[in-house]
């Protein structure tokens, strides 16, 4: 899809809990990922329900095509890293806003400049997804910016009974999880992460 080797750049479960889930801000994936060094938008995501995804619980809404206006020009919206809000609004009147309404293991693979969003859920169903992202070889991202997001690492395919065989379910020494408060395109709250220290 990307028409060239491409390498795991991420991975992230998004638990939308009943009636608590948040809303998502339009934006782009390569509105964050320019700022983690990807000079080109040589990527893209695979969203993969978990659970139904719809209205009620918040499904992705996407607005198909817009990939091809490019990187938008991304800050801070209500609290989070989005899309300039006037532009997106100028963008819904060409490009037809889409609620993708999923099934469990249905997968939407999307172009890493597609406006994304979602709203809260407001259902008593919780909306879980993992949402698994892919960069080119080619599009190795700088590396004083990298970091948390790992360089190219070259995929090795394995057998399927590979995942059957596996004796290690507990060890995760040499797995890197990322820590918000190391990417800088996300706003941590770490109000009470020392109150939480303390208490362990």
């Amino acid at each position: 899809l990307l028409g060239g080797e491409v390498y795991h750049y991420s991975t992230k479960l998004m638990m939308k809990e009943p009636l608590i889930g948040g809303r998502q801000e339009w934006h782009q994936d390569y509105g964050y990922w320019y700022q983690n060094g990807l000079l080109f938008p040589d990527a893209l995501s695979v969203f993969v329900a978990i659970d139904r995804c719809n209205k009620a619980n918040g499904c992705l809404q996407v607005l198909p095509g817009s990939h091809k206006v490019g990187r938008i020009e991304h800050k801070s919206v209500a609290g989070q890293t989005g899309a300039d809000l006037e532009r997106v609004e100028h963008l819904k009147k060409v490009f037809p806003l889409t609620y993708m309404e999923m099934e469990p293991g249905d997968a939407l693979f999307f172009h890493s400049n597609v406006l994304h969003a979602s709203d809260a859920n407001n259902s008593s169903n919780r909306r879980w997804a993992l949402i698994m992202a892919y960069n080119r070889k080619s599009n190795n991202p700088l590396e004083s910016l990298a970091p948390p997001f790992p360089r190219y690492t070259p995929l090795e395919k394995v057998p399927n009974s590979a995942i059957l065989d596996c004796t290690n379910l507990t060890d995760f020494s040499g797995k890197e999880f990322l820590d918000p408060t190391a990417d800088k395109t996300v706003k941590a709250d770490t109000s009470n992460r020392s109150e939480q220290a303390t208490k362990a």
